[in-house]
């Protein structure tokens, strides 16, 4: 099991109870639970969520709250409530290509249509459902709890957030001129920990991230002629091989660094020696100094073993890059305090998302604003009783707990923005 959720499980062994957590009623549970289960059926891929814009919409106008659309299929809406700080609360809307094996009986059929047209089947796989559902659990409760609350809060549906698109294209679109500046944007993400259970850090909470495609060039010739050729296959395999070196050679162990290849492609027969082969790179850094070094590490390799084979120059193409996800240190201290405060200290863990990387970030840095991030739990105790990790984000067997997910999402979601413009407070 991993540090973070070692260290989330052994908190709860001693963890005090909240003072005065957020109450919420059975029903808005089970009203909650059949959200998240609709929206868990029924995920769409980046850049694609016109049906769960359409959902979102639906629900924020059946609260009597409008919405515009904006970024292509990312959804807006604006709560006042008289005089007081004007905040901003991100939920991601966009599910993966992956086929879902969790068995659940509300387990997504879906399938989309990737970039390169190819049709592939779509899951909630990182557990963004649950966090269009505490969004619009929070504007519902906000509308119900009036007295409570004065100020704006601004709630961002943002689409595109696992290729890195979403955030930048509603800012693009005009977002901060549509709706008003707050001034911190809030966000969390929900993670295999125990419900009840929140992690937050100050600082670079998550990588930055890179994706790049490169294409090696060869020379076409049958299979029993080789020498005829310049076999790509065999040049991308060195590459990637070596590339392998740049984390285990070239960076430091004290610096955490990712490059893994995702994809590899190449041919149609095997006994012809194709003209080209493809793969994908992903590369995770934490500063903007190790993403350099590590680029630039990339880019010498891939080049010299082409040189080597006597290849022209790969093309090197990027599909995105991710930007910084910085937890303003001051910010994140009192945000800490407010989240113990509904959870109960011990459970509110000191940890980052390791290597993930997100682009909320955008959204703050967009226009000088801080941004506070943190992640939530949604597993019963009993899912750690075997001591092995459940299922992570991004597994076809990722399957969060559907009253775990909407209790502690609404309570987190709720502590982070009553922390601001709670009267309270």
């Amino acid at each position: 099991m991993s540090d973070p959720f070692a260290t989330a499980l052994a908190a709860l062994t001693d963890a005090a109870e909240a003072s005065n957590p957020t109450e919420l009623s059975e029903e808005f549970i089970e009203e909650h639970i059949e959200i998240y289960r609709h929206l868990h059926a029924h995920p769409e891929l980046s850049s694609c969520e016109h049906e769960t814009a359409a959902f979102i919409r639906t629900r924020l106008a059946e609260l009597g709250v409008e919405s515009f659309v904006s970024g292509g299929t990312g959804v807006v809406a604006v709560l006042e409530n008289g005089d007081g700080p004007v905040i901003a609360f991100r939920a991601d809307t966009d599910g993966l290509p992956i086929l879902e094996q969790t068995g659940l009986d509300y387990a997504s059929e879906a399938t989309g249509t990737l970039p390169n047209g190819d049709i592939a089947p779509v899951m909630h796989g990182c557990g963004h459902d649950t966090h269009v559902t505490a969004a619009l659990g929070a504007v519902q409760l906000l509308l119900e709890r009036r007295s409570a609350w004065a100020g704006t809060v601004v709630f961002v549906f943002q689409p595109a957030e696992e290729t890195a698109a979403g955030a930048k294209a509603m800012i693009d679109d005009g977002l901060w001129e549509q709706a008003p500046k707050p001034s911190v944007v809030l966000a969390q993400h929900v993670g295999p920990l125990p419900e009840n259970v929140v992690f937050i850090s100050e600082g670079s909470m998550a990588m930055l991230g890179d994706s790049l495609r490169v294409t090696v060039h060869g020379k076409q010739a049958h299979g029993s002629s080789p020498e005829s050729s310049i076999d790509p296959i065999v040049l991308g395999a060195s590459m990637v091989t070596r590339l392998q070196t740049i984390v285990s050679r070239e960076t430091s162990p004290r610096v955490p660094v990712v490059v893994t290849v995702g994809t590899f492609h190449a041919g149609l027969k095997e006994n012809i020696i194709p003209a080209a082969a493809e793969f994908t790179l992903n590369v995770r850094t934490p500063d903007e100094a190790t993403r350099d070094q590590v680029i630039e590490a990339i880019r010498r390799i891939i080049s010299a073993e082409a040189a080597a084979s006597r290849a022209p120059e790969p093309t090197v193409e990027w599909i995105n890059s991710f930007p910084r996800l910085y937890n303003d240190p001051e910010h994140t201290f009192a945000m800490k305090g407010a989240l113990e405060a509904e959870f109960g200290v011990g459970r509110v863990v000191d940890e980052k998302m390791g290597m993930g990387s997100e682009d909320a970030g955008w959204l703050g840095d967009a226009i000088g604003v801080p941004v506070v991030f943190w992640g939530f739990g949604c597993l019963p105790l009993a899912s750690f009783a075997t001591g092995e990790m459940p299922a992570a984000n991004h597994s076809p067997f990722f399957r969060p707990d559907a009253r775990g997910a909407v209790v502690t999402g609404a309570r987190a979601a709720m502590a982070g923005i009553l922390h601001y413009v709670g009267t309270a407070r």
